[in-house]
């Protein structure tokens, strides 16, 4: 923490340790005055040429010398590069989390996972219902994304109202059915928004993200029309694109097994909550579905990022307990690839051609839309909030100064839109806004049991 030296002087302080300039590790602490509210804490997956890690989390130190003003952890969603690190977290600090049912169910699937369920506080919290916390109040907003009961964030300090976006885009048709509430939106919007932290995963794409009611079409056409067995991977924590396949899986009498734990996990969790329905009698255990006719089944698994040791993977490279590519076997990768996967992706789907699977996957057939809002949407959500201050969030390095020049072109002052990156602290006041140094943080590593810190290199 060299560059950086906090001052005695009260305002907000906007410090983000993961997800700026980057792809994952999402992580902000938002101090208000001497309070501190951290929003989401995920991983980040390396890419196939690292074989020595299994994931990155964010570097916590800061936050652990200061845990003693930390009020909450407030998470917009449960995907792992929003929720994966907090068990790494909480074996250090002891802070309430919040966040909604189906987030605070993934959660906790985790945290059984690690041992820390007992000892720590989860609260389910309702969309536009504003919650007191020290000097500040806190409200979720509804938004869509590529899993239900994703939210945005809103903080209303003393000073003005922060919005935190969260993962979103605008879906008229989502599967759950719980389109995004711009009415909530334009409330918190017309009593003025002081700052703008807004997702920039896609901020290059031109146009509109396409809905996810789509891929049930093509679901629908390659299910119906596969004559052997059909495995669909994707990733664990989609609760609706599973809920897809099934429904397809249903249509064409076919019964439904799972492989990999922890889309086991979070299938009972998400059945338990009601997220995820389906007949006890479609549901098989991977065991027993060798004794279904391939044409009568559908299997569900991870690995649509070509993880090392994700259930695709083993299967593509042959040494998968229960599971062997055969003749007639469909295939259907459900999932674009995050930066630096395309070749372990790549060597994937080869390995499943050469064994004889046909391989539906984003660049020959439309069974996947990405869950991020492209430039159209982003500029509907700078012009619905209309801030004074804006902040591109989610993203490598360019995909935050292309939300920055949209930003600027949609009316947001140059001067009040800030490119930062992990670290950086930007210092909010009555009279001014800038950045007031940086917070040196390691690059950390998780591989097995095992955490390893290294220096952090930006151009590496």
């Amino acid at each position: 923490m060299k560059n950086y030296m906090r001052s005695k002087k009260t305002g907000i302080r906007i410090i983000p340790f993961g997800g700026l300039g980057e792809i994952g590790k999402n992580m902000m602490a938002i101090e208000v005055d001497k309070e501190i509210f951290i929003i989401d804490c995920g991983v980040a997956f390396p890419g196939q040429l690292v074989t020595d890690v299994d994931f990155y989390i964010p570097d916590f130190s800061y936050v652990i010398e200061n845990s003693e003003r930390i009020k909450a952890i407030l998470v917009t969603h449960g995907h792992e590069d929003h929720i994966g690190a907090l068990p790494y977290l909480l074996k250090s600090i002891s802070v309430p989390i919040y966040g909604s049912p189906l987030t605070n169910g993934l959660i906790r699937v985790k945290l059984k996972e690690h041992g820390l369920t007992a000892e720590t506080e989860l609260n389910d919290v309702e969309p536009s219902v504003p919650i007191k916390m020290g000097s500040v109040e806190i409200e979720f907003f509804r938004v869509c994304h590529s899993i239900p009961d994703a939210m945005g964030i809103s903080i209303k300090t003393r000073l003005g109202k922060l919005i935190h976006t969260g993962d979103f885009k605008i879906d008229h048709t989502p599967v759950d059915g719980k389109a995004t509430n711009f009415q909530a939106m334009s409330k918190l919007a017309g009593e003025g928004v002081l700052l703008l932290c807004s997702d920039s995963t896609y901020s290059e794409n031109d146009g509109y993200t396409p809905s996810e009611l789509i891929i049930e079409e093509a679901f629908g056409k390659v299910i119906g029309e596969a004559k052997g067995r059909v495995i669909v991977a994707t990733f664990a924590s989609l609760i609706s694109r599973m809920q897809q396949v099934i429904d397809t899986a249903a249509k064409f009498e076919r019964k439904v097994t799972i492989a990999g734990k922890s889309m086991v996990n979070n299938v009972k969790m998400a059945r338990k909550m009601g997220y995820i329905k389906i007949p006890d009698d479609m549901l098989v255990p991977l065991d027993e579905a060798k004794k279904i006719k391939d044409n009568r089944i559908v299997i569900l698994a991870t690995g649509a990022q070509g993880e090392p040791s994700s259930a695709l993977t083993r299967i593509a490279n042959s040494n998968h307990k229960h599971l062997k590519i055969k003749s007639g076997d469909t295939i259907v990768v459900s999932a674009s690839p995050i930066p630096g996967n395309e070749k372990a992706i790549s060597k994937t789907i080869d390995n499943l051609f050469r064994q004889g699977a046909d391989v539906f996957y984003s660049k020959n057939s439309q069974v996947h839309v990405h869950g991020h809002a492209s430039r159209e949407e982003l500029k509907l959500m700078i012009s619905l909030f209309k801030p004074k201050h804006f902040i591109p969030i989610h993203g490598e390095y360019r995909h935050l100064v292309a939300h920055a020049r949209l930003a600027r072109k949609t009316g947001v002052d140059k001067d009040k839109v800030f490119v930062i990156e992990d670290g950086d602290v930007l210092f909010l006041t009555e009279e001014s806004a800038g950045v007031a140094g940086n917070i040196e943080t390691d690059l950390v590593s998780v591989k097995g049991n095992k955490i390893s810190s290294h220096q952090f290199d930006n151009n590496s």
